[in-house]
C-alpha cells in the first residue's frame, strides 16, 4: 500500500522496518515512537515473502521466505537449494538440470532439493550476491551451509553422494 513510511538501516545490510500506523493519521508523536522503537531494537525487520505454495509435491520444492525455516533449516533433513532470479540466463540454463536431479533423487527420504526466488523472498541473515547460488544445508548443522560449485548433473549427483548423510 502506498505511500508508506520505512526505515532502511545501512549499518545492517539495508534491513527494512515498516511503519505500522496509518499514513492518513500519522503524527509527530507516532513517528517519534517509531524512530525510538527502531533505535532501541524493538522493531522486527520486514522481509519479503511470496505465499507458501498450496501444492508443493513436485520433486523440486518451492521455498519462500515464510517456509525457509521449516524446509531448509529442518534439522532432520539435508537440503540442497538453488537461489535464483527468474530473469537470470544461467538460472534458466540450470533449471532442467535441477529438475532432473530432483526427479532422480526424489525417493531419498531425508533429502530436499529446492528452489528459492531470491528476488521475491528474503531470509534474515541470508545474503545472495549472484545467481544462481547453490547451497547445501546438511542436517544437524543448519547454520553453516556449504557452497556448491558444480552446475552439471553428474557434478551435482557426486556432490550429494559425498556430502549427504541421507543418500
Amino acid at each position: 500500500m502506498l505511500p508508506t513510511i520505512r526505515i532502511l538501516d545501512p549499518a545492517d545490510n539495508m534491513k527494512k522496518f515498516n511503519y505500522e500506523g496509518s499514513i492518513d493519521s500519522v503524527t509527530v508523536e507516532s513517528l517519534t515512537t517509531f524512530i525510538e522503537s527502531f533505535r532501541s531494537g524493538k522493531l522486527s525487520a520486514f522481509l519479503k515473502s511470496q505465499d507458501i505454495p498450496e501444492d508443493n509435491s513436485a520433486p523440486v520444492k518451492v521455498i519462500v521466505g515464510k517456509s525457509f525455516k521449516d524446509i531448509v533449516l529442518d534439522t532432520s533433513k539435508d537440503a540442497l537449494v538453488e537461489f535464483y532470479a527468474p530473469w537470470c540466463g544461467h538460472c534458466k540454463k540450470l533449471a532442467p538440470i535441477w529438475d532432473q536431479l530432483a526427479e532422480e533423487l526424489k525417493d531419498i527420504k531425508d533429502l530436499v532439493i529446492g528452489k528459492f526466488d531470491a528476488t521475491a523472498n528474503e531470509v534474515d541473515g541470508l545474503e545472495i550476491r549472484g545467481y544462481p547460488t547453490l547451497k547445501f544445508y546438511p542436517k544437524g548443522s543448519k547454520g553453516s551451509p556449504i557452497d556448491v560449485e558444480g552446475r552439471e548433473l553428474e557434478e551435482l549427483k557426486t556432490f550429494i553422494k559425498e556430502k549427504s548423510s541421507a543418500y
